[in-house]
């Protein structure tokens, strides 16, 4: 399938989409979910559940594990006789589950290739119909650049110096480069541990994103949600990331802005270029995230994020994950639960949900699209 440029989202500022959420909570960055919000109770008009409930399996995006447990909660415990399981193993994973027909759907923070759009027209040919995969963005936010660095509570890092930290170039805290970005910082001489993912994750394709985008003389790797940089150490999922910053004194990482918050991991503002460095916030993603471009077509919703933006307060380090569904030709049995739950999730009220644990709404303009999508999927 061809992307190709089609319409552009209404800038919205970030103030009008956290004014209409209630109050922050914090959400958890670990297996435990446990500092998660509890399950809301909605009215039958609210929340419409799959008359037949049944059971639905998906996998995909770990930067979403947080925003779906919460989610998933809220559903089954206004729909009885719904289960629906959700495990967070990565894009790469979910998107292989879902193209191999063990899944209704899968999460993936980045977007499916023209081959893997193909190979999806086997998966999505159920009761007679043709389909094919298309991309329902549902949930946003900042990936966050989190260190453990002890008596550098602030710090400020851009894209090229980053690069360089990754892929091994930069190797000790107190480099020039750091201290120039930092001049009234006291930078210990100590050595930089650099930890990226070890599986297939859009967060990484994400983050590469960003760095290739802002700087790519410094990194001039292609993105990928597979690592490609040099040296560094690797951890299993932003859960294993956020364990290792936390364990290794001078090591920093990348994981979505929910992990940092609920481990109390110190993260970076970055220089884009704007009048000031940028920190990693709901209400900064938000301002980013509304210069999103639609590049799907045929009904695909796939966005085009610009990672190199200099836009005032427009933290660059963002990540759009998709619910990645057949248009057509889904399993009858588990479809009206598919479209049922995900109702739930483009609603309102489940995009309210959100900001109270550290993720962005879709923009209004964007998720009445998703709504029109998810009605049309049979």
């Amino acid at each position: 399938m061809k992307l190709r440029r089609v319409s552009r989202v209404p800038r919205v500022t970030a103030a009008a989409v956290v004014a209409t959420l209630a109050a922050t909570l914090t959400a958890c960055g670990s297996d435990d979910n446990s500092g998660l919000p509890g399950a809301v109770d909605f009215s039958a008009e609210t929340l419409r559940c799959a008359p037949e409930g049944g059971t639905l399996l998906a996998s995909g995006s770990s930067a979403q594990a947080n925003a779906m447990e919460v989610w998933l909660n809220t559903y089954q415990a206004n729909c009885d006789g719904s289960q629906i399981n959700y495990k967070p193993t990565g894009s790469g994973a979910g998107i292989q589950e879902f193209l191999q027909g063990t899944t209704a759907f899968a999460g993936s923070d980045s977007l499916l290739t023209e081959g893997e759009v193909n190979e999806s027209r086997s998966v999505c040919a159920a009761g007679g119909e043709r389909g094919h995969a298309v991309h329902l963005p549902m949930v946003a936010g900042p990936v966050a650049v989190g260190y453990n660095l002890p008596g550098v509570p602030e710090l400020v890092l851009d894209a090229a110096t980053t690069a360089r930290i990754f892929d091994s170039e930069i190797t000790r805290w107190n480099d020039p480069a750091i201290a120039e970005l930092n001049p009234d910082v006291e930078l210990p001489d100590l050595p930089i541990t650099p930890f990226h993912r070890s599986d297939g994750s859009g967060t990484t394709d994400n983050f590469t994103s960003y760095l290739h985008a802002a700087a790519p003389e410094a990194w001039p790797y292609e993105p990928d949600k597979n690592w490609r940089g040099h040296g560094g150490q690797a951890a299993d999922g932003s859960s294993g990331l956020v364990g290792m910053v936390q364990q290794n004194e001078g090591a920093i990482a990348y994981f979505e802005l929910s992990y940092a918050h609920q481990n109390d991991i110190t993260t970076a503002r970055v220089a884009t270029g704007a009048d000031e460095p940028v920190a990693a916030t709901v209400e900064n993603a938000s301002t980013a995230v509304a210069e999103a471009e639609v590049v799907g077509a045929d009904g695909d919703l796939a966005l085009e994020l610009d990672y190199a933006t200099d836009a005032p307060g427009a933290y660059p380090i963002v990540l759009v994950t998709y619910e990645i569904v057949c248009d057509r030709g889904n399993n009858p049995d588990t479809l009206s639960l598919t479209r049922a739950f995900l109702r739930y999730v483009a609603s309102q009220e489940g995009q309210e949900q959100l900001a109270r644990i550290d993720y962005a709404p879709i923009p209004d303009d964007i998720i009445q699209r998703v709504r029109e999508r998810i009605d049309a999927m049979s």
